[in-house]
């Protein structure tokens, strides 16, 4: 009876295997073992998990999130974006895939949300680094690498479903990942430049054409194109980190801030609204199932024994914590070839976290270590949801083949990103502690 409730995640995976949802899949197997475990008494439970979830007021920052992100995809502001940036960049070594990364950076630190970043991203760079003749490997590499870099730069909606779960503050979250989110962009736009300046044919510079804007010139269209999305960042992410907002109060912030954008842009309508709206009630209709599945799960694997009976097994194996981290970190990368984020997060998180506090371990790191993981779950096959969201965008020039080769180098350094941090905690640990002085 002990070992109950780790049935419980193969019968979960089988179904999920089997081409079912993944919420009802997490849904049936809770009943099934809550009726095994608790017999009816179960519905008790069932009720207070609910509860929890509808009351939870930091899940509001949810569909403001989407909404933000499904607004800025329709103001425009990635065309804006890549030209205040290109104009920079385009005479150095691979400079159309440095723009590329660098726009994804504030476009994720704008938005919070992944698949829109890429898709938008993709439409608007693939054609113009396939006439300049860059490496196709490279080309989706960076873009799907880039594009996914808002799971692990705040604000991140990923990190909003995680808090709760892990019973961490998300303001914490997002303060912890934010220079481990940086230092991957820094390791992505590294790579770029030393691939490209090593074999210029991989990345080629654009030359010199007569009509190139000037000093001035580029000056003013930098700040013409980058002062709106900047003061939106601030309104969202400064108001966060600075401690002026909860991260719910400044989802709503950003989410008024991405209708003014796309008004200024002139791109505001009806039907854009419209769609908006429509995205991020499919988005967090599906979020919010999910994450109401994964917790009558947990639940019902806490409630039946699940964590103690993984601490008797820990020290039965006498692992080290350095060790048992390991170990996590192989299954959350393991798990991310067949799963989902939001799979990966419901499953995972509150089992690991109360492992992860008796063994001494700081809970904001871990969060942070886990989305580090999350994040090469989005380039590595056979799931690879950035592969998937690449290839509805991208053209037939462009392989499967091509993906896979191009994400490699990427996932390697996401894996560096992982190693220095676990090596080095102050990149989590040293922003939260110095906003909790501030407070």
């Amino acid at each position: 009876m002990d070992y109950l409730p780790f049935l419980m995640l193969p019968v979960a995976f089988t179904l999920m295997f089997l081409g079912f949802p993944v919420a009802f899949c997490m849904m049936v197997t809770a009943v099934l073992f809550g009726l095994v475990v608790f017999g009816d008494r179960v519905v008790f439970q069932f009720i207070e998990k609910i509860d929890d979830i509808s009351s939870n007021f930091v899940l509001a920052a949810v569909p403001l999130f989407v909404f933000m992100g499904s607004m800025l995809e329709r103001s425009g502001i990635a065309d804006k974006l890549f030209e205040a940036i290109h104009i920079w960049t385009r005479r150095l070594p691979g400079g159309l895939a440095l723009a590329t990364v660098i726009m994804c950076i504030l476009f994720a630190a704008s938005s919070g949300v992944i698949g829109a970043t890429e898709s938008v991203v993709g439409l608007l760079t693939i054609p113009i680094m396939l006439r300049y003749g860059y490496d196709k490997g490279l080309i989706s590499g960076t873009i799907c690498a880039g594009g996914s870099l808002g799971t692990i730069i705040p604000p991140s909606v990923v990190a909003v479903v995680m808090g709760p779960l892990a019973d961490v503050s998300v303001g914490d979250i997002l303060y912890g990942m934010s220079f481990p989110g940086l230092l991957m962009g820094v390791l992505y736009l590294i790579y770029i430049f030393v691939r490209c300046t090593i074999n210029p044919a991989f990345g080629p510079a654009i030359p010199p054409a007569p009509d190139d804007p000037t000093f001035g010139e580029k000056v003013w269209i930098s700040v013409r194109n980058l002062l709106p999305p900047v003061i939106l960042i601030f309104s969202v992410l400064g108001s966060i980190l600075l401690g002026w907002a909860s991260p719910t109060e400044a989802a709503a912030i950003g989410a008024l801030a991405s209708v003014l954008l796309t008004a200024l842009y002139g791109n505001f309508g009806l039907k854009p609204f419209y769609e908006a709206l429509i995205k991020t009630l499919k988005v967090t209709a599906m979020i919010m199932t999910v994450l109401l599945a994964g917790t009558l799960f947990t639940g019902v694997f806490i409630g039946a024994g699940g964590i103690n009976t993984a601490n008797r097994l820990i020290a039965d194996m006498n692992l080290t914590p350095w060790m048992l981290l390991s170990l996590m970190m192989t299954i959350i990368f393991i798990a991310g070839f067949f799963l989902d984020w939001i799979s990966i997060v419901l499953i995972f998180v509150p089992i690991f976290t109360p492992l992860i506090k008796i063994a001494g371990f700081d809970p904001v790191w871990f969060c942070v270590l886990f989305l580090i993981m999350i994040q090469t779950s989005y380039l590595t096959p056979p799931m690879a949801p950035a592969i998937f969201y690449l290839r509805a965008v991208a053209p037939p020039a462009i392989t499967i083949q091509h993906m896979y080769r191009g994400v490699v180098p990427f996932i390697l350094l996401q894996l560096a990103t992982l190693v220095l941090t676990m090596i080095f905690p102050i990149l989590v640990t040293w922003l939260p502690t110095q906003m909790l002085q501030l407070r």
